[in-house]
């Protein structure tokens, strides 16, 4: 039984994997790059927390490599751009973030990925079950364009997974004006280039400042038999 066959065995919603068609309105793989001697150095070089995520938007050695020249010169239309990660254990939707810029994960190891679309934000609120899931092989690298929801991937295995997060750069780092305008858009504005719908049981996004606006059940990914998470 392949990765993929016994997540859908073990789920109540259907996990897709990226090469599917329904993928095309959320994002596409990402060819021509060689990430290889990046994953290699998140393989060696950072690690798995015991609980939770960690998310480091800005890492020197990433940004050194000379992929990322190609990244931003070919992928960004020569604009600055960021590489950092995100390591973890998460297995629930928690929320929904999205930037004005497309964003790229590379699986270092297998994970799923809940994704949405923000034209189905309504009065910034999502519901939980307008979401989709999908599963990254490792290696793959993924756009997410710019009007996909997405937050932290999902973990497959007890081990947790590893990512690495291409963004222009700034996004994910703290805002320096002050208030929020009037736009409405503007109450889900949490970071640069960074609007939050948190779910309201998602208490750390919540004291962060994220609007609480998923709607329905916080709902839990399963990746063993007999619903163990």
């Amino acid at each position: 039984m392949t990765v993929l066959e016994r997540l859908n065995e073990v789920n109540d919603v259907r996990i897709r994997p990226v090469t599917d068609p329904e993928f095309a309105s959320f994002g596409r793989i990402v060819t021509g790059y060689d990430f290889s001697s990046m994953i290699r150095y998140m393989e060696e070089h950072t690690t798995i927390p015991e609980n939770g995520n960690i998310y480091v938007a800005s890492v020197p050695e990433l940004e050194a490599d000379p992929v990322m020249k190609q990244v931003q010169d070919r992928f960004y239309g020569e604009l600055e751009a960021q590489a950092g990660y995100c390591n973890g254990r998460n297995t629930t939707y928690n929320g929904f973030e999205y930037h004005k810029g497309s964003e790229i994960n590379v699986a270092v190891t297998d994970f799923m990925l809940v994704l949405g679309h923000v034209w189905e934000i309504r009065d910034n609120t999502y519901r939980v079950e307008d979401a989709q899931v999908f599963f990254v092989e490792k290696g793959t690298a993924v756009e997410m364009y710019q009007t996909t929801l997405h937050l932290s991937p999902c973990r497959v295995t007890d081990e947790g997974f590893k990512g690495i997060v291409i963004l222009p750069r700034g996004t994910n780092t703290p805002l320096a004006c002050g208030g929020r305008g009037e736009d409405p858009e503007n109450v889900l504005l949490l970071q640069k280039n960074k609007w939050v719908i948190a779910h309201p049981d998602r208490e750390p996004l919540i004291r962060q400042g994220a609007h609480a606006g998923l709607l329905g059940e916080n709902k839990e990914l399963c990746y063993r038999s007999g619903g163990e998470r």
